[in-house]
C-alpha cells in the first residue's frame, strides 16, 4: 500500500511510517510531497494520506497523527501506547502527557531534518532510533 504525507519529515512524519512498517503494513511505500499536493497525489496514486489537515490519520482533538493511527488500527500494545505519548510530547506544543523523553526525541528529529537529507534517508536513519525507543517503552511497561 502507498501512504502519502508532506515532505521535510520531522517527529510525527517519521514516527508514523515507523509504526506503519512495524505493525500495520511491512511493505508500505511512502511518498513525500509538498503540502499542497498531498491530496492530489493520494488520489492519483491510490495512497493513504496522513499527517495533513482534514484527513482521518491527522491531528484531531489535540492528538497527533501517530495517535490517530494507533487508534484506527486498534494497537493495544502498552509499549506502543507509551511511545505514542512520547511522540505526542515531541510533536504537539500543548503536551497532554508531560513525558520526560519527549524533548530529546524532538531534538533528535530536528537534528536529522537539519542535516539536509531527503525524507527517505531520514527514515532509514531514524527508524533504528524508534526501534530503540520502542524497546525502551517495552521495558518500561513490563516493570
Amino acid at each position: 500500500m502507498k501512504w502519502v504525507t508532506r515532505e521535510r519529515v520531522k517527529v510525527d512524519r517519521v514516527a508514523c511510517p515507523w509504526l506503519i512498517k512495524k505493525l500495520i503494513d511491512p511493505e508500505a511505500e511512502f511518498l513525500f510531497v509538498p503540502a499542497d499536493q498531498v491530496m492530489d497525489v493520494a488520489g492519483r496514486e491510490d495512497a493513504i494520506p496522513f499527517d495533513v489537515p482534514g484527513v482521518e490519520l491527522g491531528h484531531h482533538d489535540g492528538k497527533c497523527s501517530f495517535e490517530a493511527i494507533v487508534a484506527k488500527y486498534a494497537t493495544d500494545d502498552p509499549a506502543v501506547r507509551l511511545l505514542a505519548e512520547i511522540v505526542h510530547g515531541a510533536d504537539v506544543a500543548e503536551d497532554l502527557y508531560g513525558r520526560k523523553e519527549a524533548p530529546g526525541l524532538k531534538a533528535i528529529a530536528e537534528g536529522f531534518q537539519q542535516m539536509g537529507l531527503d525524507d527517505h534517508a531520514v527514515l532509514g536513519l531514524e527508524f533504528p532510533v524508534y526501534d530503540a525507543l520502542y524497546a525502551y517503552c517495552q521495558h518500561q511497561t513490563q516493570r
